[in-house]
């Protein structure tokens, strides 16, 4: 577990965390299909997708769930997400313009715990939501 990028008691709700933009390329579909095993043509066979009534093929939810993850993560400190939850919402092209972005949206104590929820998504270059999600971390006290 690594050290916690922030303390509690400097949190506030309604807080934006830092986001990241990523452009989606053919090659993040390819490693990401061999990283994770989703060898599904619809994914990688631009013929395939075609043949489907598809304009190209499209990435996978899990990929861009994935650079979300490090929105939350990076913000709140590895190894401090106790859950992590997302729907997919809509499809990711190759050239989309991903935001990843949240914010926070309620800071408690439960079971000795400093806990934050989180509100999370994806959004295109048009923005359409790709992902929403949500996270709790817990986080350390100054004290």
């Amino acid at each position: 577990m690594g050290e916690a990028a922030r303390y509690f008691e400097d949190v506030k709700e309604q807080e934006e965390l830092p986001s990241i933009e990523i452009t989606v390329t053919r090659t993040h579909i390819v490693k990401f299909a061999g990283a994770g095993g989703d060898f599904n043509p619809i994914h990688h066979d631009e013929e395939y997708a075609k043949s489907l009534g598809l304009p190209s093929v499209f990435a996978m939810g899990l990929m861009h769930g994935g650079f979300l993850s490090r929105v939350v993560t990076e913000w709140a400190g590895d190894g401090n997400v106790k859950r992590y939850k997302i729907r997919f919402a809509g499809i990711v092209w190759p050239n989309d313009t991903l935001t990843c972005k949240g914010r926070t949206v309620r800071k408690y104590q439960e079971g000795g715990e400093n806990l934050v929820d989180c509100e999370l998504a994806v959004v295109t270059q048009n923005g359409e939501n790709a992902i929403v999600g949500e996270a709790t971390v817990s986080l350390p006290g100054k004290g």
